[in-house]
């Protein structure tokens, strides 16, 4: 009976895991879209997309290097395409192109290498706790410049409530597939945060505030 609902929960959990990885080959593709229609990107931090990015990363060469069920992680990699081409657009439309920029492409490159290779597993495995302040951070700082702006007009809805339904289904996914205290924290503050970031793009929309008045 015990072996039949470890089965059933397995199969509930691959399955999340092949919803998970589907829907996050267009989690930032409506970002995308709505910075190249808007022409600008207004209400999106550069400074929070760069620390996702590092977060993601992180994330990524953890379970690898732990060999963990690619399924439960792949979603990372296909993330990680996006959230760069989502970084050069926003670099486009807030004119960030200069020599700064080069530098700090070639030292994340170079690093993510090394991440993925010949960095120690217990480095990874110290520096994954941090991807949730980081993580989280990022959100928060996304969250500001919503309210700093008062104005979400680049910011595009669907890419945060993609955001949050992925990492709650990650919730449950990893709870069956390893249990990893860190990796659940870290899943449970991003549902909170990426939530709380789609109410205020929602809020904040420009559409929203001119019916209101």
């Amino acid at each position: 009976m015990v072996r039949n609902e470890v089965s059933y929960l397995q199969l509930i959990s691959d399955t999340l895991s092949v919803i998970t990885i589907l829907t996050c080959f267009i989690l930032k593709i409506p970002q995308i879209l709505r910075i190249l229609k808007m022409k600008n990107a207004i209400g999106v931090s550069l400074i929070g997309l760069l620390m996702e990015l590092s977060s993601y990363t992180v994330m990524m060469s953890y379970n690898f290097r732990n060999g963990y069920a690619i399924l439960s992680y792949m979603e990372y990699p296909i993330i990680l395409i996006q959230e760069l081409i989502l970084i050069i657009c926003v670099m486009h439309y807030k004119k960030c192109y200069n020599i700064y920029g080069l530098i700090g492409s070639m030292c994340y490159f170079t690093c993510t290498i090394g991440l993925l290779s010949i960095v120690p597993k217990g480095v990874l495995t110290y520096l994954v706790p941090l991807c949730t302040p980081v993580g989280a951070s990022s959100k928060v700082i996304q969250l500001i410049e919503i309210i700093r702006t008062k104005n979400s007009e680049s910011v595009s809805l669907l890419t945060w409530f993609i955001s949050a339904f992925t990492n709650f289904t990650r919730i449950f996914t990893i709870f069956v597939d390893s249990a990893d205290a860190a990796l659940l924290l870290n899943f449970s503050i991003n549902v909170f945060l990426s939530t709380s970031v789609f109410l205020a793009a929602y809020i904040f929309k420009p559409s929203k505030i001119k019916k209101e008045k």
